[in-house]
């Protein structure tokens, strides 16, 4: 029978039935081959189809062996948080959109962590909404800021909330976009995504811990990713807080297809394999010096650009 991966601890899975909505405790049964163009640290994600037969014995056990996965619509990964080099991780499987969670303080999110992301999902065709979290402490400042950084996005193309997850201003916006979607919800640790589920899934109550007051950086409460039913219907993949977004499977030429104002501009280059740094006749760079390309989004290509560099990809 099929069965989706509604959470994965490493080793055990748990899965419900896509006919009845039955729950198993799953193992992998011996080495299951993904797409050979897959290798990943996790051979098995949230979101994930999979095949199971349950296990003969106690009935009220409940558990069950995966023999097979089906193929994946899409999936998103990054470097893997546990190995080095390029070990990649899949984040999920299946899923019709992503919610990065992000702040303008408390703690902050970089905009080289946007954009990581954002080049991620748009590699693997899955559209991200970035949802500004902690509208509740935000000053005249910090509301300058956000508008700064929506009209930037909004101007590239992707939709741009503001919310307060302690208030619950703005969110249920949010639960009407993600009504009857698979929805992976992602961001740095501390930004307020646990508590936003909580207001998403009334009773759920995941644990959250206050921003650790001498780094200014979140703390993880999320340990593995897991997949909740929505009340009005769709479902949604909450992940582990992440400090950094890595990126792997993209090659240097590829990653300025990624930056979605940049593409109208590739074919324009002088050069077919053109990285927009050095070269003469390049077209993304007068478009950032004609103003057409924001300098931040450019300077962040750049940045990324390097790091790919740096780590031999």
């Amino acid at each position: 029978m099929q069965a989706l991966i509604y959470r994965s601890t490493g080793s055990w899975y748990t899965v419900k039935t896509t006919t009845t909505g039955e729950t198993f405790q799953a193992r992998i049964k011996g080495v299951l081959k993904l797409d050979e163009d897959i290798t990943s640290t996790n051979p098995i994600a949230v979101g994930d189809i999979v095949d199971i037969v349950p296990e003969e014995g106690d009935a009220n056990a409940k558990n069950a062996m995966i023999t097979d996965i089906q193929q994946r619509r899409n999936y998103i990964v990054r470097s893997s948080p546990h190995k080095k080099g390029n070990a990649k991780h899949i984040v999920a499987a299946n899923v019709d959109q992503a919610m990065l969670i992000c702040t303008v303080k408390e703690p902050r999110t970089s905009n080289g962590f946007m954009d990581r992301f954002l080049v991620t999902a748009a590699a693997y065709h899955i559209p991200v909404v970035l949802v500004f979290n902690k509208r509740d402490i935000y000053k005249e400042k910090e509301i300058d800021r956000f508008a700064e950084l929506a009209a930037l996005y909004e101007d590239i193309g992707y939709t741009v909330k503001l919310v307060s997850a302690a208030t619950g201003d703005g969110v249920e916006e949010l639960e009407a976009m993600m009504k009857d979607k698979t929805t992976l919800m992602s961001g740095h640790s501390g930004v307020g995504k646990s508590s936003l589920i909580n207001r998403l899934l009334p009773g759920l109550d995941l644990r959250t811990k206050a921003v650790s007051g001498w780094s200014g950086k979140g703390l993880h409460t999320t340990t593995y990713a897991e997949m909740y039913d929505l009340p009005i219907g769709g479902k949604l993949i909450d992940t582990p807080g992440v400090r950094e977004f890595g990126i792997v499977d993209i090659e240097k030429p590829e990653l300025s297809h990624y930056f979605l104002e940049m593409q109208p501009y590739l074919s324009q280059c002088q050069f077919n394999n053109c990285l927009h740094i050095n070269e003469p006749g390049c077209a993304v760079k007068a478009a950032v010096q004609a103003g057409e390309i924001d300098p931040e989004r450019y300077v962040s290509y750049a940045t990324i650009l390097e790091s790919m560099k740096e780590e031999s990809y």
